[in-house]
């Protein structure tokens, strides 16, 4: 078995990943484990989760780290938001490696679930690398 040691998984949440992995059943995962399969369920909701939260510490920490960082409020459209991170990053003077629409479709796609009509419900964390990417942090 793989160590979870190092990670935000429990040793038993690997095995029951793994043995999933594997092509098992929650029926055979919980036999082979001596425990039931609403058991198994509930390990693998908990390691989907876990999983969850250290991918977005991940963003969170890839925006921290960008030299150019900023807020957005809710209610600001995409547009407004295009137009503050070219005007951001001109300020540091790093350039944006996306062209306009591509920029666009870039925060779009990250933040879909966190807007309605073309403007953001929540507020995010901008953050532009010295290389020009964009990270962008939406807390859940």
């Amino acid at each position: 078995m793989v160590s979870a040691e190092s990670t935000t998984l429990t040793a038993r949440q690997v095995e029951v990943l793994e043995l999933r992995e594997a092509g098992h059943t929650q029926q055979e995962v919980a036999e082979r484990l001596g425990t039931t399969d609403s058991n198994v369920s509930a390990i693998e909701r908990a390691a989907e989760a876990n999983v969850e939260k250290a991918q977005q510490t991940l963003k969170l920490i890839r925006t921290l780290r960008a030299p150019v960082r900023f807020t957005v409020d809710a209610g600001t459209s995409f547009d407004e938001l295009v137009d503050a991170v070219y005007s951001r990053g001109d300020d540091a003077g790093t350039s944006v490696t996306y062209c306009r629409p591509e920029l666009y479709t870039h925060l779009f796609g990250q933040l879909e679930p966190y807007t309605t009509r073309n403007r953001l419900e929540t507020d995010i964390e901008v953050g532009l690398t010295r290389d020009g990417e964009v990270k962008v942090f939406a807390p859940e």
